[in-house]
C-alpha cells in the first residue's frame, strides 16, 4: 500500500473516530516517509486517545514541524495540548517549560488569534486549581471571548467551562451549573473535538456531583457513557466514566455493581500511569467496603488513593468512627473541615454531624447542622436540602426534641426516595424510629426498625444492620438488651466472638456472656439456632 493511501485510510479512521486503526495507519505512514505538521497532530492525538505514552513526542516533533513551516499559530496549539498532557501526568514543571517555549517562539503575538486564548486556558487552570477563582474568571473569560471570535469550537467550549466552574466556586451555583450545560450541548451536536469533549464531559459530571445537583450528574453521565461507548479504543475517558457510573449506582443502591464498575476503572486508569482519576477509583472503593462493613479493604483502598492526591476525608473518619475509634474519626474529619473547599464542606460538615453526635459532643454536632442548612439557602439542590433535614433531625432527636427531629427527618427521607437513594432514606427512616419510641409509640418504631432492617440486609449494609440500635422499645423480644440485640444481630451476620468483641470495644469474655444470656432467654442452644430466630423475629 502507497504511503498516500496509508495516510488516506488513517485520516479517514480518524474522522470515524476509530482511534486504534488510526493510530496504527499513521504509525504505518510514519515509516515510510516524513509526517506533515498536520499528520503528526492527528498522529498525537490518536497517540493520546488510546492510551499511548508517546503522544507527548508526537506532539513535540508537530511543534517543530509546524515552526518549520512558519506555522506560529499552529505550533502554539501543538504546544498548548503538550502542555495539558504534561500537566496531567503531573509534570508541571516541564508543561510551564513548553508553555514559555511557544510564548518565545511568537506564537501568540496576535492577541485576537485562538493561539493566544489557548496559551491562556494553563494559566487560568492554574489559579482554579489554587482556589482563586477571582483571578481566574476573567482570563477564562477572555478565552472564551476569542474563541467566539475566531469561531474556535475548542477554546469556546474550554473558556466557557472556566466560566462556569469558575461560577460554581465563587457561590453561583446555578449560573455556573447553566453555563455548563450550555457547554455540554454544543458537545452532544458534534462541534467540539473529542479530547474537549471529554474534558467537558468528566469537568461537568464532577462539578454536579460536588454541588449535589446528583440527577444532573445522573443524566450526563449516561451521556458520557454513550459517547464513550460510540468510539472504538478509546482509552483516557472511560476509566473515569465507570467511577462517575459506580457513584451513582452506590446512591441507588446497586453496590455490587458499583463495585464491579470501580474496579473495571481502577484497572483502566492504571494503564497507562498517572491518570488523574485513579484517586477517585479507589476513594469509590473504599466507600462501598466501608458500607459493606470490609474495614480492612476499606482502609487499604482509602490509604492508596490518598497516595494518588486524592482526598480521603469524610470517608476514612466515618470508618474509624465504625470501628469505634471515635479519637482518630473527630481529629481526621476536624482536618478534613480545615481544608475542605467550598464544594467539599457539606460533606464534611454532615459526617461531623454524624461524629459529633456519636462522641456525645451535641453543641459541635450542632453548629455544623445550622452550616449545612445555611448552605440549602443559597442553592437548590434536592441532595443537599435532604442532608440538611438529616443532620437537622438527627440534632434535634439528641437535644430531646423528637417531634420537631421528626418533622425534618421525613422531609429528608421524602428527598432521599425522590432521588432514588434507599441506603440514605432507610438511615433516616433509623432515626425516625428512634424519635416514635421516644414519644412511645413502639407500633411505629418496630415498623421503621424493621422496615430499615430489611433495606440493610438487601444492601449487605452489614454495620448498619449490626449497629441498628432498638434501645427505646420497651417490647424488646424475649427480653433482650439492647446489648444483647446488638450481639444477636452480630451473631447472625456470622461474626466470629472474636470479630464482635472488636466492633463493640468489649472482650471476648463479655461477648461469650452476652451470648449466653441470649440463649437462655430465647431457649436455644447454638447460634444457628439463634440465628434463625433473629430472622424470624425480623431482627436483621
Amino acid at each position: 500500500m502507497g504511503r498516500s493511501t496509508v495516510l488516506d485510510h488513517a485520516r479517514a479512521a480518524f474522522r470515524a473516530r476509530e482511534w486504534p486503526r488510526a493510530l496504527d495507519g499513521f504509525r504505518s505512514a510514519d515509516t515510510l516517509t516524513a509526517l506533515s505538521a498536520g499528520d503528526l497532530d492527528l498522529f498525537a492525538r490518536a497517540a493520546y486517545l488510546t492510551g499511548h505514552d508517546d503522544s507527548v513526542a508526537l506532539y513535540e516533533r508537530a511543534f517543530a514541524a509546524h515552526l518549520e513551516a512558519g506555522e506560529t499559530e499552529s505550533a502554539g496549539i501543538s504546544a498548548f495540548w503538550l502542555c495539558f498532557l504534561l500537566m496531567g501526568r503531573g509534570e508541571v514543571a516541564r508543561a510551564g517549560g513548553w508553555l514559555e517555549r511557544a510564548r518565545q517562539s511568537g506564537v501568540a503575538d496576535r492577541s485576537d488569534c485562538a493561539t493566544s486564548g489557548f496559551l491562556m486556558i494553563p494559566g487560568a487552570v492554574k489559579e482554579m486549581y489554587a482556589n482563586r477563582p477571582t483571578e481566574a474568571l476573567p482570563i477564562f473569560t477572555e478565552a472564551q471571548r476569542i474563541g467566539r471570535a475566531c469561531h474556535d469550537a475548542d477554546l469556546l467550549a474550554l473558556g466557557s467551562l472556566g466560566i462556569g466552574q469558575c461560577r460554581v466556586m465563587l457561590g453561583d451555583v446555578e449560573g455556573g451549573l447553566r453555563t455548563l450545560d450550555e457547554v455540554l450541548v454544543s458537545v452532544g451536536l458534534g462541534e467540539v473535538s473529542p479530547v474537549v469533549s471529554g474534558l467537558v464531559y468528566c469537568a461537568v459530571i464532577e462539578t454536579c456531583y460536588g454541588t449535589y445537583h446528583l440527577q444532573r450528574a445522573k443524566e450526563w453521565t449516561q451521556a458520557l457513557g454513550r459517547w464513550c461507548d460510540d468510539q472504538s479504543g478509546l482509552v483516557p475517558f472511560r476509566g473515569q466514566c465507570l467511577v462517575h457510573r459506580a457513584q451513582m449506582l452506590q446512591l441507588e443502591g446497586d453496590w455490587s455493581r458499583a463495585m464491579d464498575l470501580a474496579r473495571l476503572a481502577l484497572q483502566r486508569l492504571s494503564d497507562p500511569p498517572g491518570q488523574p482519576a485513579l484517586g477517585m477509583a479507589l476513594y469509590e472503593q473504599g466507600e462501598l467496603h466501608r458500607l459493606r462493613g470490609e474495614f480492612a479493604e476499606a482502609e487499604a483502598a482509602y490509604r492508596s488513593a490518598g497516595m494518588y492526591g486524592q482526598e480521603v476525608q469524610p470517608g476514612m473518619a466515618l470508618l474509624r468512627l465504625r470501628q469505634g475509634d471515635t479519637t482518630a474519626a473527630v481529629a481526621g474529619i476536624l482536618r478534613g473541615l480545615g481544608e475542605a473547599s467550598n464544594l467539599d464542606r457539606p460533606r464534611m460538615l454532615a459526617a461531623h454531624t454524624e461524629i459529633a453526635l456519636a462522641t456525645g459532643d451535641v453543641a459541635a454536632a450542632r453548629r455544623s447542622a445550622d452550616e449545612i442548612e445555611a448552605l440549602t439557602r443559597t442553592q437548590d439542590a434536592p441532595a443537599l436540602a435532604a442532608m440538611a433535614d438529616h443532620a437537622q433531625g438527627a440534632v434535634l432527636l439528641a437535644e430531646g426534641d423528637p417531634c420537631g427531629a421528626l418533622e425534618r427527618l421525613r422531609r429528608s427521607g421524602r428527598r432521599w426516595r425522590d432521588l432514588g437513594a434507599p441506603y440514605e432514606r432507610t438511615r433516616v427512616r433509623v432515626l425516625q424510629g428512634r424519635c416514635c419510641a421516644a414519644l412511645g409509640d413502639d407500633d411505629d418504631a418496630r415498623f421503621e426498625f424493621d422496615s430499615a432492617a430489611a433495606v440493610f440486609h438487601g444492601l449487605h449494609a452489614l454495620p448498619d444492620l449490626r449497629e441498628l440500635r432498638v434501645p427505646e422499645l420497651a417490647n424488646a423480644p424475649s427480653g433482650l438488651t439492647p446489648r444483647e440485640v446488638q450481639v444477636l444481630r452480630a451473631v447472625a451476620t456470622g461474626k466470629t466472638n472474636r470479630a464482635i468483641a472488636h466492633e463493640f470495644v468489649i472482650s471476648e469474655k463479655t461477648v461469650a456472656r452476652h451470648l449466653s444470656n441470649i440463649f437462655t432467654k430465647l431457649d436455644v442452644s447454638s447460634r444457628a439456632a439463634a440465628t434463625a430466630y433473629a430472622y424470624e423475629h425480623r431482627l436483621l
